[in-house]
């Protein structure tokens, strides 16, 4: 599989689907970010002929070959709640998680 999710961020997303009357979260990878490439994250109702993972998560094709392996979480800390994606073939990340190097 190209990527996985979490019961944990699968649970998060439905309600923050639910609340946001959107269908369909989005993730896509740009150019960016202290380490050169960052998640991008949005909702929208229409996937395009992008694939669905889970009925709740459309991936660009483009963002694809960064993205093979991961997987989606949501993580509970003392500090915050919020997505994470675990990304085995990154060589590099900031400090904050939100941008990675490959």
């Amino acid at each position: 599989m190209m990527l996985s999710i979490s019961d944990n961020a699968k649970d998060y997303l439905i309600n923050a689907l639910s609340e946001s009357g959107k269908k369909y979260a989005t993730l896509n990878v740009k150019g960016g970010g202290c380490s050169g490439f960052k998640y991008e994250w949005d909702m929208t109702d229409d996937p395009k002929t992008f694939p669905v993972l889970d009925d709740i998560l459309v991936v660009d094709p483009m963002a694809e070959m960064f993205l093979f392996g991961c997987t989606v979480d949501y993580v509970r800390e003392l500090g915050g709640n919020y997505l994470t994606v675990k990304n085995p073939n990154a060589t590099a990340s900031c400090g904050c998680g939100e941008s990675f190097a490959v």
